[in-house]
Order: structure tokens, then sequence, then C-alpha cells
């Protein structure tokens, strides 16, 4: 008897059913080499959690405010800045101990993480509104920074107004006066 060649599975096969015996013990068959198993559900994959996807990005975010790298980052916490990538996509969760050294590296409370997230209490009252998700979008992107620090450099505010007003036509959006 050959076992490497085939006759065992093939034995196999035969004592146990043929493919449905192999199924009734939850596995396929040594001989459909998985062509027997249920497709791929891509449909299926599991999504990131909206709080998670929104804690890696306020981490992103005060990492780009600081001027920190994903690799610096990583050094910090003693991890690689692929696991950086992972944590500010959301596709990996941030454990409390993990986020509570990641917020000392950035110098910031935890809670920083946590504002604006969704599913929060809803506001009422004359309470100050929180800034709209594109502002947080916006900052949260490299140019959006950049142009934010530039900005906020410029003393004369006629050449502000000029600033705004310039990007204002550049996006085809009417200019004020």
């Amino acid at each position: 008897m050959r076992i490497g060649g085939g006759l065992l599975p093939i034995f196999l096969m035969r004592t146990c059913g043929g493919n449905q015996g192999w199924a009734s013990l939850g596995r396929t068959s040594p001989l459909s080499h998985g062509l027997e198993s249920e497709p791929l559900d891509m449909a299926n994959k599991k999504q990131p959690n909206p709080i998670d996807i929104h804690v890696g990005s306020r981490v992103r975010l005060r990492r780009m405010m600081q001027s920190m790298s994903q690799e610096k980052l990583g050094e910090s916490l003693g991890i690689t800045f692929q696991q950086i990538q992972k944590y500010e996509k959301g596709t990996n969760r941030i454990g409390a101990s993990r986020l509570q050294h990641i917020a000392s590296v950035l110098q910031v409370p935890v809670s920083f993480f946590f504002e604006d997230a969704p599913g929060g209490p809803a506001e009422s009252g004359f309470a100050e509104s929180r800034p709209a998700a594109f502002v947080t979008d916006f900052l949260s992107s490299a140019e959006g920074l950049q142009l934010n620090k530039a900005f906020i450099r410029i003393k004369d505010p006629k050449v502000r107004r000029r600033v705004v007003d310039l990007v204002r036509s550049i996006a085809g959006e009417e200019v004020e006066d």
C-alpha cells in the first residue's frame, strides 16, 4: 500500500463513505484539494467597527500634528509601522493599555481619541456644536494639515482673506466681498 501516492486516501474515502463521509467529519476530502469546500464569501469579510476607525483616524491626526512618522511612533511603542497602519485604518483594534501608551507618546489624554466618535450622546441646549466630519477629514489628510499649519503662520488678516478667496476661486465657488 502506497501512503504518499494516494492509496490511503482512497481507502479512507471508501471506508468513511466517500466525500460525504469526510463532510460528516467536518473536513474536505484529501482528493478534492479543497475544490468541494464552501466558496469564499468575500461579502462576509468582517468590516472594522466605526469606533475603531474613528480612534485610528484620531491617532493618525495627532501623529501628523506632531510631525511624527508611523515608523517613529511604532519604535516608541515597540511595534512595527505596519501595525500602526492597521491601527490607523481601524483594521486592528487598539487595546486599552496600548491606547494609553499611544496617548502618552502623542502627549494627549486618552479621551482625545474618542472626541466626536460616532454613536456618542446627542448634543442639546446651547452647547457649542462639534466640528463637522469634513473638518476632521481635512485635518487628517497630509495636505490639509500642511495647509492649516502654513495658513496659521500668516499674520496679516488681509493676506489670509486673499488666500481664502484664491482657494474659493480655484474650487469654483463665488468669492464674497
